[in-house]
């Protein structure tokens, strides 16, 4: 034996780990700070965290079971009650039934089962469109379809209110980002008219805001674009459904076509649909060639069969739903008016979309009604920055089509107590 293999320590003991003490110099938790201490100071006061609501039972669409008490759920985007519709539920089980709880892959390799193309088959049928691809997120619809599309020497141009996904769907690639004021035809022509000719460039939009509920003047956007040889992607979340006479979106609502003014459609199951999940359809004739660079579809496993499975039940049923539709806008039209008659200052002056917001004059307002309703029976979302624009605190009415006509006045009586109650109105 060597002197060296002699004094050698003995590798079947344990050797002690020294942890070293970070310094505060050093956490990388230092950045937080002061949103904790802001946290802290408002959960100081009494009220409950407005971001961290369990919902115990799930009795139907629009009631749920928070802290014991039966509660109106006004915040949830479920916004044609798709999630307790009998066939939707059973194609859920049934698929369950017949290929387990989840896929163990991604698309590329194992992950793709019969429900997957079903699925994609049927947003096809939605849309008329002759390719579809289905994303685990509509957070990955966004990332993987923007950051893909718009490569290096390229132009993304968006709206500056943009959603998350969007935002992180440009910083995932490498084009050239150009922001517009917020719904501004002006600006977006003036910014395109910048750029060099020769580069591809992409527009993004969305048909329905999720803050406020404005829509986007697609038609003068779309042809904005076209003037500058720019392609079109709309992100439809917060609109397929319930806008246009099938239900496919703002733009359907404006005439537009997909394929001859739009490029891209993009959007989600988690709201409308009932479920969870994302997708992108397209007429453009290369578009499945995306199948093999998108790196989100690639990278990421699929969503269980019993998930497609749902969608797909759902997304059919979506495409007769007039009386839903009907009757969501009926139930947005009410609401809106009765909360402007009530002098509450509102996102929009006129019902827009389902999502209706209610402006508050700061944190502390919009948190004491938000407890308020709650703590009466009736949750809604409390936004601030950064996911409103900067000063900006407001509550989020996400209006569903199974809202009942006793429901929608319950709700403006528990607005109007709780304006009253802090201040909000006279």
């Amino acid at each position: 034996m060597t002197e060296a293999a002699a004094t050698a320590p003995n590798t079947d003991e344990a050797l002690p780990i020294e942890v070293e003490t970070i310094a505060p110099e050093r956490d990388l938790f230092t950045k937080f700070d002061g949103l904790i201490a802001e946290k802290q100071a408002l959960l100081d006061t009494g009220v409950r965290d407005p971001f961290s609501i369990v919902m115990d039972e799930v009795k139907s669409p629009t009631v749920a079971m928070i802290k014991g008490k039966e509660t109106i759920l006004l915040g949830t985007y479920n916004y044609m009650g798709m999630t307790f519709d009998a066939d939707v539920i059973q194609a859920g089980k049934d698929a369950l039934d017949q290929f387990g709880s989840g896929t163990n892959g991604s698309r590329m390799l194992n992950g793709t089962f019969r429900d997957h193309i079903d699925a994609e088959d049927a947003l096809k049928e939605f849309y008329g469109a002759s390719s579809a691809m289905v994303f685990s997120t509509g957070y990955q619809a966004n990332l993987g379809i923007i950051s893909t599309l718009a490569g290096k020497g390229e132009y993304i141009i968006l709206d500056a209110d943009s959603h998350a996904s969007i935002y992180d769907g440009c910083a995932l690639g490498n084009a050239e980002i150009v922001r517009f004021r917020h719904n501004s035809v002006e600006d977006l022509d003036k910014r395109l008219g910048r750029l060099p000719a020769e580069p591809g460039k992409l527009v993004v939009l969305e048909g329905v805001y999720s803050m406020l509920g404005d829509i986007a003047p697609l038609k003068e956007m779309v042809a904005v674009a076209r003037k500058h040889g720019a392609m079109v992607l709309v992100d439809e979340a917060h609109s397929m459904g319930f806008f246009g006479p099938h239900g496919r979106g703002v733009y359907e609502e404006l005439d537009l076509d997909l394929g001859r003014d739009v490029d891209f459609i993009i959007g989600t199951f988690s709201k409308s649909v009932g479920t969870v999940g994302g997708f992108c359809v397209s007429n453009h004739p290369k578009f499945e060639a995306m199948r093999m660079v998108c790196r989100p579809y690639i990278f990421t496993a699929s969503l269980p069969p019993s998930v497609v499975a749902t969608a797909a039940t759902s997304i059919r049923k979506l495409m007769y739903a007039h009386n839903k539709r009907q009757h969501l806008w009926e139930n947005a039209r009410r609401l809106h008016g009765g909360l402007t008659a009530m002098g509450f200052k509102l996102g929009t002056e006129t019902p827009q979309s389902a999502i209706i917001a209610i402006i508050l004059d700061d944190q502390a307002q919009a948190v004491m009604m938000w407890q308020a309703l709650l703590d009466n029976g009736l949750y809604v979302n409390m936004a601030r920055p950064p996911a409103t624009p900067a000063g900006t605190f407001l509550l989020r009415c996400s209006l569903c089509a199974e809202h009942t006509d006793a429901q929608v006045t319950q709700i403006l009586g528990l607005f109007e107590a709780a304006g009253r109650a802090v201040g909000a109105i006279a």
